[in-house]
């Protein structure tokens, strides 16, 4: 172990606060975040960090209910094309020791979005500026254009191919600008009526321009190159050791803080210690993995420790195919791309997985309520009174189940022999990657193999696990296309129904990459990674996406047509769709009902409204206060829909 828990206050004294008075929650973690730079980051693990060091315009309620926070008000023009945010006055910029830096003002918001939006900054979360904010997709393709060019000298990269000129766009004509210090104008691209919920994303958090300025590169690599405004600052910032965040004194809300500091422990077996270090009183939060569950249901004392966790349809798990496998020749790429451009081949794929078997690993006990048999969760969104997957493209998606053996078995004979006339060779190697630091991935990862080969054979198919990094798993093995077929996940981003294409999208898509150029480079090959077949899908897919954003203000037609698109690349077995996104079973000391909600952006990511509990939440507590919550929920949304 890192640190040593046994130096940590014992449960009592920590829930009523310890010896300074102060309430202090604590916590396990093995994994270490990548940067404290928000505008830059789309990493889960980061945001956990700076959603709690920096405001966003708005917040949500405990039902998710969108409530003013660094904006005290709104409002839109008639045609939903410009949006004017009146900030919140008074509130400050402090540095990591607690001194105030600088008033907030509407500023900040504009230094953000030029920031994001300069290609030179290679942000992470762009694209939630892209075909949103006027002009912001021009004023990036214009600073790449000066970043491939060398500022407009170059007219050829070092290969030869040209390099085509980009007219010159000023980020003055990018639609965001500060009225005066306090009032803070987005003009949209097109309509959106959807816009006030995109700012709870960490690339719509502000920045204090001089001080970004004067960090350059070095901008959130530590603790004293990021400034807060938020319900918490980082006192103390040791990478592989610990991170303690402490409530902000100045913060504009602090009677509704009632954390007074938070500290996250490292520990690479955070995991396997988390548990039991919670019986001692050492963590005031674990989860409680499959494998040890059943034991502690048993036990007289640790069965009045541990409850379920909420489900969470912000996010949502599905199985990509890769389009573009950048993997070893011993695990023979070529004859994946054959497999994985072949319909009937994924079709097998898709039929065979017993999805409620695989999620038995991680809730044994009721794995149904996990499925999720479309990309877009049901209840994330609705129009006209219909959740968005019971529209009529998903609806017999959504209410069926994708594992039917039969069919599987009959997709995999005509695989077979479509695939042997192609020039394949069998049995096809699935390389299937896990991040070991996630609890329980790897034995997913064991049961799939086991169920896919049992079910198809190990003629056909030989399913390769292998452990990823545990550090920087997602740029070394998704986005760099280390793998054949795996389970990946996206978190929405705000409350429509676009926001889950995003993982598919035309540019820069690093999920499956199926939209990516034809011909691309291992080593010294040359591959081509999609059949004319699957091209054609991929372009009809795409029409269809276009189809549905263009449809700007009718919620009903909107949803239709991104049903119809979702419904495509699910028909076509470009994914499987899997999960929503739940911790298990954990032990906990905090209220989950107490905190924000929302199933987009960050508000899932706060500590505001949350008390530290005396005793942990049992599983007869948690039941009887999700049901209350499921209740109170409609009605807040009922009664803020009729304002």
């Amino acid at each position: 172990m890192v640190l040593p828990l046994a130096s940590c206050a014992p449960a009592d004294d920590n829930n009523d606060g310890d010896t300074a008075g102060k309430s202090v929650y604590r916590q396990l973690y093995a994994s270490e975040v990548e940067t404290l730079n928000y505008l830059y980051t789309g990493n889960t693990n980061d945001h956990q960090m700076c959603a709690n060091m920096v405001d966003c315009l708005v917040e949500y309620d405990q039902y998710g209910v969108m409530q003013p926070s660094l904006a005290e008000s709104w409002e839109h023009n008639d045609d939903y094309t410009q949006w004017t945010f009146h900030i919140r006055q008074g509130v400050k910029w402090m540095d990591a020791d607690g001194n105030e830096v600088a008033d907030v003002t509407a500023n900040d918001w504009v230094s953000a979005a030029q920031y994001v939006c300069d290609a030179a900054n290679n942000s992470s979360t762009y694209y939630m500026y892209d075909g949103i904010v006027k002009n912001a997709s021009a004023y990036f393709d214009y600073t790449a254009y000066l970043l491939e060019s060398e500022g407009g000298t170059l007219t050829a990269d070092a290969d030869g191919n040209p390099i085509e000129p980009v007219a010159e766009v000023s980020f003055d004509d990018v639609g965001v600008t500060a009225q005066d210090d306090y009032t803070l104008v987005y003009t949209m691209e097109q309509p959106c009526t959807y816009f006030p919920s995109v700012l709870s994303y960490a690339s719509y958090m502000p920045v204090y321009g001089p001080f970004l300025e004067e960090q350059g590169e070095n901008f959130g690599v530590d603790n004293y190159s990021v400034l807060y405004n938020g319900a918490y600052i980082m006192s103390d910032f040791q990478p592989q050791s610990q991170r303690i965040l402490t409530k902000n004194p100045t913060y504009w809300d602090k009677d509704n803080v009632f954390i007074d500091e938070i500290d996250f422990l490292y520990n690479t077996s955070a995991s396997q210690l988390g548990p039991e270090s919670f019986v001692r009183g050492e963590v005031d939060y674990a989860e409680i993995n499959a494998s040890i569950l059943s034991a502690w249901l048993s036990d007289s004392e640790k069965s009045q420790m541990v409850c379920s966790s909420r489900p969470n349809v912000s996010y949502s798990y599905f199985f990509c195919f890769n389009f573009e496998p950048r993997f070893d020749e011993s695990l023979d790429p070529d004859n994946w791309l054959l497999a994985v451009n072949n319909e009937n081949f994924r079709q097998s794929i898709f039929h065979a997985l017993d999805r409620v078997n695989a999620l038995e690993v991680v809730e044994p006990e009721n794995p149904e309520d996990l499925l999720n048999n479309t990309i877009t969760p049901a209840t994330f969104a609705s129009a006209a009174g219909v959740d968005y997957t019971q529209y009529p493209a998903l609806q017999a998606i959504s209410d069926g189940d994708s594992f039917n053996e039969a069919d599987a078995l009959a997709y995999k004979e005509k695989a077979v022999e479509e695939l042997t006339a192609a020039g394949a060779t069998f049995p096809i190697q699935m390389y299937m990657r896990y991040n070991p630091d996630t609890t329980n991935w790897d034995k997913e990862c064991q049961v799939i193999e086991q169920q896919l080969e049992g079910l198809l054979g190990t003629d056909y198919i030989d399913v390769v696990v292998e452990a990823g990094p545990a550090t920087n798993f997602l740029s070394t093995v998704r986005r760099a296309g280390d793998y054949g077929f795996m389970k990946c996940n996206w978190g929405a981003d705000y409350a429509d129904p676009q926001t889950w294409t995003d993982p598919f999208k035309e540019q820069e898509n690093s999920y499956n990459f199926m939209a990516t150029d034809d011909d691309y480079e291992i080593g010294q090959q040359t591959c081509t990674n999609k059949s004319p077949e699957t091209q054609a899908l991929v372009d009809q897919y795409y029409d269809l996406v276009e189809a549905a954003k263009a449809i700007t203000t009718d919620e009903e037609a909107r949803y239709t047509a991104f049903a119809e698109a979702e419904a495509f690349l699910i028909e076509h077995a470009f994914v499987i769709p899997f999960s929503i996104s739940n911790s298990g079973y954990v032990a906990t000391r905090l209220n989950i009902f107490e905190a924000e909600y929302a199933p987009y952006g960050l508000a899932l990511q706060r500590f505001k409204f949350q008390k530290l509990r005396e005793e942990p939440m049992s599983m007869d507590e948690y039941t009887q206060l999700y049901t209350q919550w499921l209740t109170d929920r409609d009605a807040a949304l009922a009664a803020a829909e009729a304002q």
